[in-house]
């Protein structure tokens, strides 16, 4: 039940007629879990916060860094030094103080990965590194929780939802072969700042789709965008029959 107050808030979206009142009340009762909040989870972390999801589970192991701040809008000069996590759950608290915010200030991985899982509605992957990738992919799998995932660096980024409980690929259906530990980094080909506001806020509007039940989520489609140009194309993904990850499921 949406107080005198929440009504209020969020007014905008409660005016949608396809969402309403009871996308907002299945916002208010859902639990998200943000893996990494640097330039992408940052704007996911905002807007889902903004748009009222009810408990935001905030994991990341590094600190703020100079570095951070021309892209990482969650994070402020004085937070250089503090947990990105914590920094981002102090900002989410002045922007919505009614979102419930857990802090894991450290890398998830192995059975702190499974329950972290295990207890949210949704997991948005902002991480930087294959080796998370796999391991969330595969722990969405076994607790049947959809994956949102993106990856931006330079101009380019991508976008797609991960839910193969309900038919579609994982990430391992797109990424066949576990290879090298870490991702094209934007510390080694650069990236503009609004380029990851972008797709953080992207994997912000797919999961209060998948979540209220809004509009048609990325389900089994790949989303390609290069900024620098404006070019962008929808791909759909196959499932993989071989898949070692989620062929178990069919």
């Amino acid at each position: 039940m949406l107080s005198d107050e929440q009504l209020l808030r969020y007014n905008r979206q409660i005016l949608l007629h396809d969402f309403d009142i009871q996308g907002q009340e299945k916002l208010q009762r859902a639990g998200v879990l943000i893996v990494g909040l640097g330039g992408l989870g940052c704007p996911a972390a905002l807007y889902l916060a903004a748009a009222g999801v009810g408990r935001l589970v905030l994991a990341d192991g590094d600190d703020v860094e100079l570095s951070n701040l021309q892209r990482q809008l969650a994070h402020a000069q004085a937070d250089i030094g503090v947990n990105k996590a914590q920094s981002a759950a102090a900002t989410i608290s002045d922007i919505n103080p009614s979102v419930e915010t857990q802090v894991i200030a450290h890398r998830l991985t192995g059975d702190a990965l499974a329950a972290a899982v295990n207890d949210v509605d949704l997991v948005v992957d902002c991480s930087d590194n294959y080796p998370t990738r796999f391991e969330l992919n595969r722990a969405c799998i076994t607790a049947r929780v959809p994956l949102v995932s993106a990856a931006a660096v330079r101009s380019e980024g991508q976008l797609t939802v991960f839910d193969p409980a309900s038919g579609g690929p994982c990430y391992r259906c797109l990424y066949p072969t576990e290879g090298a530990d870490t991702a094209l980094s934007c510390s080694e080909s650069g990236v503009l700042a609004p380029v990851v506001g972008v797709f953080g806020a992207l994997q912000a509007m797919e999961a209060l789709k998948l979540l209220a039940g809004y509009g048609e989520p990325l389900l089994g489609q790949l989303l390609l965008m290069d900024l620098r140009s404006g070019h962008q194309q929808q791909l759909k993904l196959p499932v993989r029959p071989d898949c070692p990850d989620c062929s178990s499921l069919r």
